[in-house]
């Protein structure tokens, strides 16, 4: 892992980071309660900051759907480690995803971030997406869906595989300003055909940042 397992919270004016606990638990109720959060980039003195709209649960040897049902490999092996670090995979040959780890170390699990609400950094995320934002209706381009919403936040597997996703430290991390939906909804997961049935994909419900079907099944 890239930093301290243990670093001291500090706030900042996107919040306060999410403290190692908080992935330290079923990866279905850290998808519900991540949604409301914000993922924020650090490049230079700028950040790039998104709130957590949309994201899917991924259990461990019980989830077919999930890299580490096949136990541990080394591009799988941060999800089973600690809670709370980034877990970045590269898929169809053309995106990359990002992910944070939860549960105890040893038992793998992880939430998939599927889309962000920009709220920071927006010209920055237009440039490393090479798309034109010509208005407010143009901004789920940026960030709606897991590949859109990785290269927006210039998020790749070299540069923060196994990054701590709880500390400042860090140039990637998860803050909270209080913020809490007022309805989240759960539906199938979508964009995979193994045990795609399971209910583990929640959202914001009506946010229009969200990346495909927006309603409960």
């Amino acid at each position: 892992m890239k930093s301290d397992l243990a670093p001291a919270a500090r706030s900042s004016s996107l919040g306060t980071p999410l403290a190692r606990e908080f992935f330290n638990r079923d990866p279905r109720i850290v998808g519900r309660e991540l949604l409301g959060k914000i993922l924020v980039r650090r490049e230079g003195r700028q950040k790039l900051a998104g709130r957590v709209v949309e994201v899917e649960a991924y259990l461990g040897k019980d989830d077919p759907a999930a890299h580490s049902f096949i136990g541990p490999t080394p591009r799988n092996q941060v999800m089973f480690g600690p809670p709370g670090f980034a877990y970045v995979y590269f898929i169809y040959g053309n995106h990359y995803c990002l992910n944070v780890s939860c549960q105890p170390e040893g038992q793998a699990a992880a939430v998939l971030f599927r889309a962000l609400e920009p709220l920071a950094g927006i010209e920055a995320m237009a440039r490393h997406r090479d798309v034109v934002i010509g208005g407010a209706g143009d901004l789920p381009k940026l960030t709606s869906g897991p590949g859109r919403m990785a290269e927006a936040l210039a998020v790749n597997r070299e540069r923060d595989n196994g990054k701590d996703l709880t500390s400042t430290r860090s140039d990637l991390w998860l803050a909270d300003d209080g913020s809490v939906p007022e309805a989240v909804a759960a539906t199938k997961r979508i964009g995979i055909t193994k045990a795609a049935d399971r209910p583990w994909r929640y959202l914001i419900e009506g946010n229009r940042f969200v990346s495909g079907p927006r309603n409960f099944r």
